[in-house]
């Protein structure tokens, strides 16, 4: 009986490590293609890197004109994220605390969803009509202000649910103590769904940085290029077996969400649970 658990054990611990390797190869392949000298890309590939290079990296930031992409995806993810959490949080806290008259509350939340729920390409041609009539085009408010529409829908659903769950006598003892509803939101609400916050600015920050369509749209400057386009020009007819180059544009796009992820991590997985589970 022991040896047919400890068999069974065995078999989960290699069936884990398996897929642990197949999940990790690709960031691995992605690292060892950007590392690698270009001659060591023709013909046979090795696993392993013979000698490394850090050539690919050094290319981009100077004829590739890659920092001024990262800064331009900095600007338009934090912007986008913070002008996403303000609205997003003080909708969702109005939604889930006061009372609306004719049942306006239910239809009110559905239409949240509605407007996450649809693909971002069914704003195109609205918001691509409304921000040519306010003469911003091809520059970056335009994807900022993509971003924010898609985000805020997504807050206001998922924080609805933490702000529901708080007791409302943690707020009425507030109240009596002589809190103001500006103390009250910031002291004792705001702290307590710190956990939803910060897995939703996660889930806000990863989709308006890997934007991409409403830039290939709104952006026709290259002076304006986020990261996911300068990527995507990389793999023009010029720079297609460039390899090496498309791989360092890659890794250098995964930093800022890999810090993000390692920043909040704690309030991630907790957020993420407590949203999740429902008594």
């Amino acid at each position: 009986m022991k040896r047919k658990k400890r068999i069974g054990t065995a078999a989960k611990a290699v069936g884990c490590a398996v897929l642990l390797m197949i999940s990790l190869f690709p960031i691995y392949w992605l690292l060892a293609m950007a590392i690698r000298p270009t001659d060591e890309m023709r013909g046979h590939i090795a696993l392993i890197p013979q000698s490394l290079t850090g050539m690919h990296f050094a290319q981009l930031f100077t004829s590739e004109n890659f920092g001024q992409a990262i800064m331009n995806s900095l600007q338009t993810t934090f912007g986008s994220l913070i002008i996403s959490l303000l609205a997003g949080i003080c909708a969702a806290y109005v939604i889930a605390r006061r009372r609306f008259r004719f049942g306006l509350k239910k239809p009110m939340t559905y239409w949240v969803l509605l407007v996450r729920v649809l693909p971002p390409v069914a704003f195109t041609i609205p918001l691509y009509i409304m921000l040519y009539r306010m003469g911003v085009l091809h520059t970056k408010l335009p994807v900022m202000l993509a971003c924010v529409l898609i985000n805020v829908p997504l807050i206001i659903w998922f924080l609805i649910s933490f702000f529901q769950d708080l007791p409302e006598e943690i707020e009425e003892s507030a109240k009596v103590d002589g809190a103001t509803e500006w103390q009250l939101f910031r002291k004792i609400v705001l702290p307590l769904v710190a956990p939803g916050i910060a897995a939703v600015s996660m889930l806000s920050f990863m989709y308006a940085w890997n934007e991409y369509t409403y830039t290939v749209i709104f952006t026709r400057i290259p002076a304006n290029n986020t990261v996911p386009l300068a990527l995507a020009l990389l793999n023009t007819e010029d720079n297609l077996t460039n390899f090496g180059l498309v791989a360092a544009g890659g890794v250098i796009s995964v930093i800022p969400i890999t810090l993000f992820v390692i920043f909040a991590q704690n309030y991630l997985i907790s957020g993420l649970s407590s949203g999740a589970v429902k008594e």
